[in-house]
This record gives C-alpha cells, structure tokens and sequence, in this order.
C-alpha cells in the first residue's frame, strides 16, 4: 500500500452553477422575485393564472401536437383542433372573452400550418425549396431539453422546436404576447443564445441561427449569430450566474435577505406573481387584471 502513504488531492474543483435562461432573466429583473420563486422553502403564495400565460401555453402544446403527425397531416383543420383539445379557460375574464380568445388561437395555429406548408403538404418541403443547399428540412426537436457546460455554468433549457436545415439547426421559439419581435429582439435575447449553444453541444451540429416565430402577426424575427456573438452571452450568463450563487451562498450562510435579494420596483409588478410576498411591488404599481396582458 506504498508505505501506508495516502494519496490526497492538491487542486480544488470549481462548483457549476446550473441555470436556466428563465432563472436568469428573473435575478436580472429582480433579484426578490428569484430568492421567492427558486430560494424561499416553503413556497410563497403565488397569484392565481392569467389569461396571456394560458393562450400561450395552449399555441404551444397545440403547435408541439401539430409537429408530431405525419406531415401530410399538418392541416390547418387539425391545427385548429389541436388548439380545442388543449384549451382552458383559466385567468380569463368570463366565458365570453375566452371564446374571443380561443378562436383567435385557432386562426394563429390554423394560418401558421397554412404558411408553413404548401398546399398542405410538409412544412419540410416549403422549407427545402429556399434551402441553399437544395437539402430537406426536418423538425428534429419539440419541447427538447438541451444542455452545456462550461467552466463556470451548466446552462440548460427546452427549446420549443428545433428544425435541421442542410447542415445546420436553427432554434425556433414561439411567441404570443402583444409585442411583435424583431431581428434586434432575436439577436439580444440570452435565452435563444444559449438554447443555440446547448443545442449544438446537445445535438452535435452546428447551430447559430435563431429565430422568433409570433403567431399573432405572423412575423419571423431571424438572427444568425457568429461565435463571438455567442460567446458574448454566455459570458454575460456565467457573470449573471456568479452574482445569484454568490447570493445564494451568504443567504445560507445567514445573511440578510433583504439586502441580498433586494425588489426592483417596476411597473411590471402589477402583474407579478410574487407581489403578495413583496410590500415594495404592491406599492410600485396596482394590480393589473390577470387578462390585461392579452393582446388587444
């Protein structure tokens, strides 16, 4: 056993932080509302559904459910009744808004099938024909969990869809809010960034491309990256990450809440679900209806 000598190990490891680009984009608007949503055990209270959150929930199961059939029957009568078979009426103001509503969301899906595809056949198809490389398309990811690490984070997250286009996957996420995203809005955002990233590393083929798919308007907001560009929000991701682990720790350390997770008071705490919990966000602003979100 050499001697009755112990072998021990002289270097220190460096601890991963795991986020999500939600997590992320919590601390960054307000570090109360992460110590209550991911920290605080038990739970706080939370407030109850609204309606947008529930629209958007519903187009995407409906639009997960429309990519798992055969493409052939990718019609926008079955994307519609997809919609009807997730439906729910929860933070609506009464049945009548939410019919208005759940029609609206069958229009989107039943028109997003539409153009998707060229006379009902695959989405694939339409999509090969601008395919500079003359290759198919293929949908290889709905509601995919992908992850990647670096030395400093573990970032990780489910992409809404992911298609292969020739050579190369490009992340497609879709939206339903009031707001009609641009390129700007694809090339900022931290979340499609890293879904990018881990997509690669999770699928292994390159993946830069990112796009914003806004089922109101129709509108596909694109941006391809450059690894600079990428390497940039990982980055800004593993800074952010450092600050809420670093938090964290005096937190459990025995260090003042408060002063840790500080509110940022905004306009946005009307309609935060954490606002029985935080006196600073019900004095910030009123609390907004749970379907004032909605697009008018």
């Amino acid at each position: 056993m050499n001697g009755g000598v112990q072998l021990g190990l002289d270097f220190a490891t460096t601890r991963l932080v795991r986020v999500t680009p939600s997590r992320l984009a919590t601390w960054t608007d307000c570090p109360r509302r992460y110590r209550l949503t991911y920290l605080d055990r038990p739970s706080p209270p939370r407030s109850g559904g609204r309606a947008h959150s529930t629209l958007g929930a519903v187009v995407h199961l409906a639009l997960r459910a429309l990519f798992e059939l055969p493409p052939a029957e990718r019609t926008p009568r079955a994307a519609a009744a997809l919609v009807d078979r997730h439906w729910t009426s929860e933070g609506f103001r009464d049945a009548a808004q939410a019919a208005e509503y759940r029609e609206r969301a069958r229009g989107w899906v039943a028109e997003y099938a539409t153009e998707w595809s060229a006379g009902g056949a695959s989405i694939d198809a339409e999509w090969s024909a601008d395919s500079p490389d003359g290759q198919d398309v293929d949908v290889v990811g709905l509601e995919q969990w992908v992850s990647v690490a670096t030395d400093r984070i573990v970032a990780e997250g489910r992409v809404d869809r992911i298609d292969r286009r020739g050579a190369d996957l490009v992340v497609v996420d879709y939206k339903t809010g009031r707001w009609v995203p641009t390129a700007e809005d694809a090339r900022s955002s931290q979340a499609l960034a890293l879904y990018a990233v881990a997509t690669e590393h999770t699928l292994r083929r390159p993946c830069t491309q990112v796009e914003l798919h806004h089922l109101p308007s129709g509108q596909v907001a694109a941006w391809e990256h450059d690894r600079a560009s990428l390497s940039g929000h990982v980055r800004r991701a593993e800074e952010t990450a450092a600050e809420h682990a670093a938090a964290a720790d005096e937190l459990a350390a025995g260090g003042d809440a408060e002063e840790l997770f500080p509110a940022r008071p905004a306009a946005r705490c009307g309609a935060c679900e954490m606002r029985r919990s935080c006196p600073e966000g019900r004095a910030a602003a009123p609390e907004r209806d749970p379907w004032a979100l909605l697009a008018p």
